[in-house]
């Protein structure tokens, strides 16, 4: 069995500043073809956003798929940042997430409330049953 060593801190920032940048070029195709194909209003709450604000306008993937980008834009909304976040955490909620129902996720076998009961008793004697 081989233990690979984990890269060193140079090479950890320049894994990192490569993933960043390709994120920003894939954000940015997209994002500037949504921002050309519809208006500059939050398809949620209606809020019209221009100048410097433009930027809290983010391009939410309708079926939770980033790697679905028509060219059509169907499945591109424009959203501002709290209905965003909001539309993410609904489908948290409701148990999807990256664009498929997840069945029920198995426990990590971590749980930050395990011997909770245990902690908060008082510690008593056994006593001996006769």
């Amino acid at each position: 069995m081989t233990i690979k060593k984990a890269p060193d801190a140079t090479r950890q920032a320049q894994i990192r500043a490569e993933l960043h940048r390709d994120i920003d070029i894939r954000q940015k195709s997209y994002r500037e073809r949504a921002l050309k194909l519809f208006p500059h209003v939050c398809a949620r709450c209606g809020r019209e956003f221009s100048g410097k604000r433009l930027r809290e306008l983010t391009v939410h993937h309708k079926d939770h798929d980033h790697n679905n980008n028509p060219n059509d834009g169907s499945n591109w909304e424009l959203l501002c940042l709290y209905c965003h976040d909001h539309e993410h955490e609904k489908y948290k909620i409701a148990g999807f997430y990256e664009g498929s129902m997840v069945e029920k996720e198995k426990p990590s076998g971590f749980s930050q409330f395990d011997n909770l009961d245990a902690l908060l008793k008082p510690n008593k004697p056994d006593q001996d049953k006769t």
